[in-house]
C-alpha cells in the first residue's frame, strides 16, 4: 500500500532541500573566500586605484581615438615614473645621510652644543631637559649605553617599518598594473558594479549605490591622500630651503601622518623649535617658522573643501568613515570605511523616507448643545 504524501511531509522535504542547498552554498562561499583571501588587499587596492585614475582615462580618450588599452598603459607607466623617481631620490638621500652620520660619529666629530641656562627655567620639565641635554653634550657615549635597550628596540621597529614599506611598495606596483587592466575595461566594470548593486539593494538603487561608492572613493583619494601629498610638498620645500638635516625623510613622515589623519604639527613644531634653538631668532627663522606652521595647518582648510566634493552625503559622514576605517582597517580602511558608511547613510535615509503616507483626517467639530 503506497503512502500518499501529506502537505506536512511535502513542506518538511522542501525545507530540508532548502537547508541542504543553503549549507552547500555556504561551504562553497567559505572555500572561495579562503582561496581569495591572500589577494584581498591587492584587489582592493587595484579597484581603488582604477576608480581614482579612471577620470584621467576618460579625458585622454579623445586624444587617443578611444583606445582604452593604450591609454591605461600610458597612465600606469606615468604613475610608475612619478612614484619611482622620488622614491629612488629619497632612498639615495637617506642612505647618504646615514653614511655621513655614521662617519661623523665614528670620527668623534659629532658634538651636541650645551644647553642655555634659560632651559632650566622652563616650567615643569625645564630641569630634566637641561640635565639630559647637558649629559648628551658632555658624555654622549655614556648616555647611549644607558639607553641601549630602548635604542635597540627603536632600531628594530624602524627596520621593521622600512621592510613593511618596501613590501607595501611592491604590492602597490602590482596593484597599479592590475588597475590598468581594470581601466582598460572600465565600461564593462561599471555595468558589472551596477548589476551587483542592483541585485543587492534593488533595481531602483543600483545606479545610485554604484555612483555613490565611486564618488566616495575619489573624494577620499583627493581629500586625504591628495591633501597629504600637497602638504608634504609645501613642508618639504621649506625644509630643503632651510637646510634641515634629513629633510626628505621628514617630508615622507609628513605624508604618512597625513594619510593616517594625524596632524603634521607633530613634525613641524619640533623642527621649528630645533631651528630657533640652533639658529637663533632672526628674520629668516621667523619667516621659516611662520611658513612651516601655516603649511602644517593647511589640511584644516583644504580638507573641508575637497573631502566631500561630488558625494551625495554630508562631509562629516565621509570624514568619520575615513577616521574609523583607518583605525579599524589601516590604509585600506581609509577608503572602505567612508564607502560603507556613505552607502549605509543613503540606504538608512531612503528607508526612513519610504514609508506610507498616513491620511490625516480633520477632526469634526462637535455640535454644541444649547444651554
Amino acid at each position: 500500500m503506497l503512502l500518499t504524501p501529506t502537505p506536512e511531509r511535502t513542506s518538511s522535504r522542501e525545507m530540508l532541500d532548502v537547508l541542504i542547498r543553503a549549507g552547500l552554498i555556504a561551504i562553497l562561499a567559505v572555500f572561495c573566500f579562503r582561496i581569495f583571501a591572500p589577494f584581498l588587499n591587492l584587489m582592493a587596492w587595484s579597484v581603488i586605484l582604477a576608480i581614482t585614475l579612471y577620470p584621467l582615462q576618460v579625458r585622454l580618450r579623445p586624444m587617443f581615438g578611444g583606445k582604452d588599452g593604450w591609454i591605461a598603459t600610458l597612465i600606469v607607466l606615468i604613475a610608475f615614473a612619478v612614484i619611482l623617481v622620488p622614491t629612488y631620490a629619497l632612498g639615495i638621500a637617506v642612505a647618504d645621510s646615514i653614511e655621513k652620520s655614521m662617519a661623523i660619529f665614528k670620527s668623534g666629530g659629532f658634538r651636541i652644543p650645551p644647553p642655555a641656562e634659560s632651559v632650566s627655567g622652563w616650567p615643569v620639565i625645564g630641569q630634566r631637559v637641561y640635565d639630559f641635554w647637558l649629559q648628551a653634550s658632555t658624555d654622549l657615549t655614556g648616555l647611549a649605553q644607558k639607553f641601549a635597550p630602548q635604542l635597540k628596540e627603536a632600531g628594530l621597529a624602524v627596520l621593521a617599518t622600512l621592510t613593511g614599506l618596501g613590501a607595501g611598495l611592491v604590492i602597490f606596483f602590482v596593484a597599479l598594473i592590475i588597475a590598468g587592466i581594470l581601466m582598460a575595461h572600465g565600461e564593462l566594470g561599471y555595468r558589472s558594479a551596477v548589476q551587483i548593486a542592483s541585485r543587492i539593494s534593488g533595481p531602483e538603487n543600483g545606479v545610485q549605490i554604484a555612483d555613490l561608492c565611486t564618488a566616495t572613493i575619489r573624494a577620499v583619494a583627493q581629500g586625504v591622500v591628495g591633501i597629504a601629498f600637497i602638504q608634504m610638498l609645501l613642508i618639504g620645500i621649506g625644509f630643503i630651503v632651510m637646510g634641515i638635516p634629513g629633510a626628505g625623510l621628514l617630508a615622507l613622515a609628513v605624508l604618512l601622518l597625513g594619510i593616517m589623519q594625524l596632524p603634521a604639527t607633530l613634525i613641524t613644531i619640533p623642527v621649528i623649535v630645533f631651528v630657533i634653538l640652533t639658529e637663533g631668532v632672526s628674520a629668516a627663522t621667523i619667516i621659516f617658522s611662520v611658513y612651516i606652521f601655516v603649511a602644517g595647518l593647511a589640511d584644516n582648510v583644504l580638507k573641508p573643501l575637497m573631502l566631500g566634493r561630488g558625494v551625495a552625503v554630508p562631509m562629516p559622514v565621509v570624514l568619520i568613515g575615513a577616521l574609523g576605517g583607518m583605525v579599524t582597517g589601516g590604509v585600506i580602511g581609509l577608503f572602505v570605511g567612508p564607502v560603507m558608511l556613505a552607502v549605509g547613510y543613503q540606504l538608512f535615509w531612503r528607508w526612513v523616507r519610504d514609508q506610507p503616507q498616513v491620511e490625516q483626517t480633520q477632526p469634526q467639530p462637535q455640535e454644541q448643545k444649547p444651554a
